[in-house]
């Protein structure tokens, strides 16, 4: 089993398929977007799926797969089945923002996908293209709209964006009312490729917490599972659910259970880590599967207690990379 010295045992492994994307989220890059890797850099299928699997076999039994965009990759939906037939997974789920996937969603049913993610940030159609730079809102409404007409657990990630979408977070509570989606406010973090943006206010738990209460009175406490990023609730009499992630404040780290590997194959034990070893490298230079397992059980050991202690120890202090290329 993975298990670091804190005495967490790692079961989830957060996978990005590329660091491209279609859209340009202020939060997230650039409006230049950032300077791709040469394909070739990139983790092959077969490399992702060998190392998902050798992954698995020390305990690993959850994928979530995010970018980037994970659908702008050609061939995703193949690799998609070729991981669907690793019998110790328990859950393979996806992020994305859903402007290219609705035809795929009765594939992804038939494949037996847990969830989808959907990172969705404003319900206006000329915040969305603000927010995004780019001119997708109906394609994204139309992936909402079926998503909740399929069999897939739907989460909606909203990462709140001082003066800009707060004005919306009781609209997204609003959508919890009658549908059976969880929606999740998600502090925004400095990964934008160019560091945190500039603004007057703070939206930290708390805050988006209180700004929830002033529109609702009967929010009832739900109970929170083992190693979850969100503390949760729902209004009463309401279909749904609705979580705030304290991405930035880090009060979730307790209980990690989670790795990433970076599209380029970087192994990385926390978010705000900049990464601790290369996979693709040791693969490409003859790695066994069993070198693989000694390398994941020894990197683990390195996993710090807590976020703040991973932001510390980087070699480059400043957090200047684009979420994009770390994995969502």
């Amino acid at each position: 089993m993975l298990t670091d010295k804190f005495g967490r045992q790692i079961t989830y492994l957060r996978l990005a398929i590329t660091d491209r994307c279609n859209l340009r989220c202020q939060y997230c890059m650039p409006a230049k977007g950032i300077d791709i890797v040469d394909r070739k850099e990139l983790l092959t299928y077969k490399e992702m799926y060998r190392i998902t699997r050798v992954l698995s076999e020390l305990g690993v039994n959850k994928v979530r797969l995010t970018g980037g965009e994970p659908f702008v990759r050609k061939d995703f939906i193949h690799f998609l089945e070729t991981l669907s037939f690793n019998d110790k997974l328990k859950q393979i789920n996806i992020t994305t923002n859903g402007a290219l996937i609705a035809k795929h969603i009765p594939t992804l049913e038939k494949l037996g996908i847990n969830s989808v993610n959907l990172s969705i940030d404003t319900l206006q159609a000329d915040k969305f293209k603000k927010i995004t730079r780019r001119d997708v809102f109906e394609e994204t409404i139309q992936t909402l709209e079926k998503l909740l007409a399929s069999k897939l657990i739907l989460k909606l990630n909203v990462v709140v964006l001082p003066e800009s979408n707060t004005d919306e977070i009781l609209d997204f509570i609003e959508l919890t009312k009658d549908k059976d989606l969880a929606v999740r406010f998600i502090e925004e973090m400095p990964f934008n490729g160019i560091g945190l943006r500039k603004t007057n206010e703070v939206w930290n738990l708390n805050k988006i917490y209180n700004e929830i209460k002033k529109g609702y009175k009967d929010i009832i406490p739900l109970a929170n599972k083992k190693s979850s990023t969100s503390q949760n609730y729902k209004i009463e009499n309401y279909k749904g659910s609705f979580g705030i992630i304290p991405a930035f404040t880090r009060t979730i780290c307790h209980d990690c259970n989670r790795i990433r590997i970076t599209a380029t194959g970087m192994f990385k034990n926390c978010l705000f880590d900049d990464g601790v070893f290369n996979i693709r490298d040791f693969i490409r230079n003859g790695a066994s599967d069993n070198d693989l397992k000694k390398l994941f059980i020894s990197t683990v050991q390195q996993k710090p207690e807590n976020g703040f202690i991973a932001e510390t120890n980087r070699k480059n202090k400043k957090v200047s990379e684009s979420m994009s290329t770390i994995g969502g």
